[in-house]
């Protein structure tokens, strides 16, 4: 039974990475479930067991954007949302499926859907960095972690936005350093931004 599980654990990453890395290349219109069981070398029956449909398949995509990034931190308040940003920016020109969530996420309108989850999820996990950097005394009083975390989401949806299209996403490290450069010391009392490691050096890149 562990086998037969393990197996369909396997079937379903294969078919999420193949269905990430069309709908990365050729975005939701361009995918079709042909080429993704090509990629993945699997059958309809494979992937009509795991998953309902095409949109079903985008869905997961799009809310996958978190695992690829978080698991792999370890830092706290302050620093770990400045990580998380980082990490965001160098994994998006390396990653299929970051990639392909981003780009599904800010094309679903085109494919019939208006899902706001994954920005809610990335503001969430900034809003719990904010609130830990408040405990730890990090913030300037009166900053408030919800609505700062909204606008990081919200800045670095633009700004990989504007990169993809100024450069590939090239210079998107810089433009994330820059941002955090610029708004730590509107957030952060002094000590902290002195202290916080704003860096390309900061990523930690996952085995492959």
């Amino acid at each position: 039974m562990a086998a037969k599980q393990e197996r369909a654990v396997q079937t379903r990453e294969s078919l999420l990475r193949a269905a990430a890395e069309v709908f990365d290349e050729y975005g939701y219109s361009g995918a079709s479930i042909k080429s993704i069981l090509k990629r993945a070398g699997l059958t309809a029956g494979a992937l009509y067991f795991h998953f309902d449909s095409k949109e079903d398949l985008a869905r997961e995509v799009m809310n996958s954007q978190p695992e690829s990034i978080v698991p792999w931190l370890d830092s706290r308040g302050l620093q770990r949302l400045v990580d998380i940003t980082l990490t965001w920016a160098r994994r998006l020109q390396e990653d299929p499926m970051l990639r392909a969530g981003v780009r599904l996420t800010n094309e679903q309108a085109s494919f019939g859907l208006q899902d706001a989850t994954p920005y809610r999820e990335w503001a969430e996990i900034m809003a719990r960095c904010l609130r830990d950097a408040h405990e730890r005394g990090e913030l300037q009083a009166g900053v408030e972690p919800e609505e700062v975390g909204e606008f990081v989401v919200e800045a670095c949806t633009g700004m990989q936005m504007f990169s993809a299209v100024a450069s590939g996403r090239a210079d998107l490290m810089e433009r994330t350093t820059r941002m955090w450069r610029l708004l730590l010391p509107g957030i952060a009392v002094p000590a902290i931004v002195a202290r916080t490691e704003v860096s390309p050096d900061r990523v930690r890149t996952p085995a492959a």
